[in-house]
């Protein structure tokens, strides 16, 4: 098998399927994998990836239990994980990014994902892949986790950013879903929807246009790129973009604003100034 690309179109997949080396990880809702899934693909519940703990229920799981998560679905160091979703690469980005948490680098994102396949007429199944459980075992890369204290130390940092991939309301302090509404100050908002084509089921947007915005707003690639949301969900879709466009200092700040919004001691601005 040829090695597959990080950002590779559905017909590409398709013509691998069935290679053992593959394997195919499905990020969708549980509706959608019962109802049509990519022949092999093995469900990940994205609830599996967050730990769940309130204030923040977005932070990363312990290393053991996405170990057994991931050892459930069979993967092993040789295996090319390609992933996809229903809704435009959010939870594929968080699947992405707790892979490289784990050191697991080799993989592929499904532009547009189940949507894009489908849309393509290309095969789907209801049937229920059988994995032999594979051991496997993570090393933690702690250098793609921003906690509160990395972000604090960011905020007036010239080498570093932050991407804040929420709502406009939410960055303005409008739409409040935690103790404090606003954005952390200096964060920069796009709006994890704008990442998305919706004239091309789902794809991501034009790459060099995204990365000229990126670049007027002050999220280069020279700098340390910190990404967040709610609870590092919709942050997964920043995180990946990033990837692809070819960044090589990005982490995700797991806590996210159910974190941040939700302690007293954490500073916060309103409006649309950053």
């Amino acid at each position: 098998m040829a090695e597959l690309a990080l950002l590779i179109e559905p017909e590409q997949l398709a013509a691998e399927l069935g290679n053992e080396q593959l394997l195919i990880l499905d990020t969708c809702s549980a509706d959608n994998y019962r109802t049509h899934h990519i022949p092999g693909a093995v469900h990940i519940p994205p609830a599996e990836l967050q730990a769940g703990t309130k204030p923040a229920v977005g932070k990363i799981p312990e290393k053991k239990r996405l170990e057994a998560l991931f050892s459930a679905a069979g993967l092993n160091a040789d295996k090319h994980v390609v992933v996809y979703d229903d809704e435009g690469g959010g939870w594929a980005g968080r699947l992405i990014w707790t892979l490289d948490v784990l050191g697991h680098t080799r993989y592929s994102y499904i532009n547009g994902g189940l949507q894009a396949w489908l849309a393509a007429g290309l095969p789907v199944t209801t049937e229920l892949p059988t994995s032999a459980p594979s051991g496997f075992s993570g090393e933690w890369h702690e250098s793609v986790i921003a906690e509160a204290t990395d972000v604090l130390d960011a905020i007036d940092d010239p080498e570093q950013a932050i991407w804040d991939a929420r709502s406009a309301e939410e960055y303005r302090g409008e739409k409040v879903v935690a103790q404090r509404g606003g954005h952390i100050p200096g964060a920069v908002n796009i709006d994890w929807l704008e990442l998305m084509d919706r004239q091309r089921n789902l794809r991501l947007v034009d790459l060099d246009a995204l990365q000229q915005r990126l670049d007027s707003l002050g999220l280069s690639k020279d700098k340390t790129i910190i990404t967040h949301c709610q609870t590092h969900h919709r942050s997964g879709l920043s995180y990946l973009a990033m990837k692809i466009l070819g960044y090589e200092k990005i982490k995700g700040y797991h806590g996210s604003w159910s974190e941040w919004g939700n302690r007293e001691d954490t500073p916060i601005n309103t409006g649309d100034t950053p």
